[in-house]
């Protein structure tokens, strides 16, 4: 066990550390599968009681990859549509995206806040806020402002939860993971609860 607590210090206090941050926050948020999360959290909370990577650049580093991947989404909705490929075409994200359609043209500011925070939610709402051309500026300018939310939450849970295990930095960090999955599934939930009090326009026609 020790060897593995020195291994993720080792490991945390390397550059590239902050260049796999970086990768995961732009790749996940056109493609939900890579843990971008997980890598943050786990990161801060190794950053609480090693100081490395440094909390702020960490934070700055995964809402400027955060950024980047929900506009290159947007801009893969815009250029492909949301049904191009076959992971696009399931029932479950057809669902995801035909719900992000509605929201977007009754609330699409609180809707890009939120779906920030669930990994299948942004994907979605960021590919059909390309897709219906959604006006650029604004996503620009909220997606600016959601990027910095989910950075900065993500950091502060490592840092709370990474605080506590001072000697066993991978337990610090697969607790600090697993609030943050817990927190991001009742968001989800709470969300689904939401989307299914709503009329589905469709079913009324």
């Amino acid at each position: 066990m020790q060897a593995i607590n020195d291994f993720i210090l080792a490991a945390a206090g390397q550059p590239w550390v902050l260049l796999l941050v970086l990768a995961c926050c732009v790749i996940d948020g056109f493609f939900p599968p890579i843990p971008s999360e997980s890598v943050v959290v786990g990161l801060a909370a190794v950053a609480a009681t090693a100081d490395v990577p440094n909390p702020w650049l960490l934070m700055a580093v995964a809402a400027l990859g955060a950024f980047t991947g929900d506009n290159t989404a947007y801009l893969i909705g815009r250029s492909v549509g949301t049904k191009r490929w076959r992971w696009m075409r399931g029932p479950r994200m057809q669902r995801a995206f035909r719900w992000a359609g509605r929201e977007l043209r009754k609330r699409p500011a609180s809707l890009i806040l939120v779906a920030r925070f669930v990994p299948i939610g942004r994907v979605a709402v960021n590919l059909t806020a390309g897709a219906t051309h959604y006006s650029r500026p604004r996503f620009v300018g909220m997606t600016v402002l959601s990027a910095t939310l989910w950075a900065t939450y993500s950091v502060a849970i490592g840092l709370f939860f990474g605080q506590w295990f001072e000697n066993n930095h991978l337990l610090g960090a697969v607790i600090a993971i697993v609030c943050a999955i817990v927190l991001g599934i009742l968001v989800d939930i709470a969300i689904a609860r939401l989307r299914g009090r709503m009329p589905d326009p469709s079913s009324e026609a």
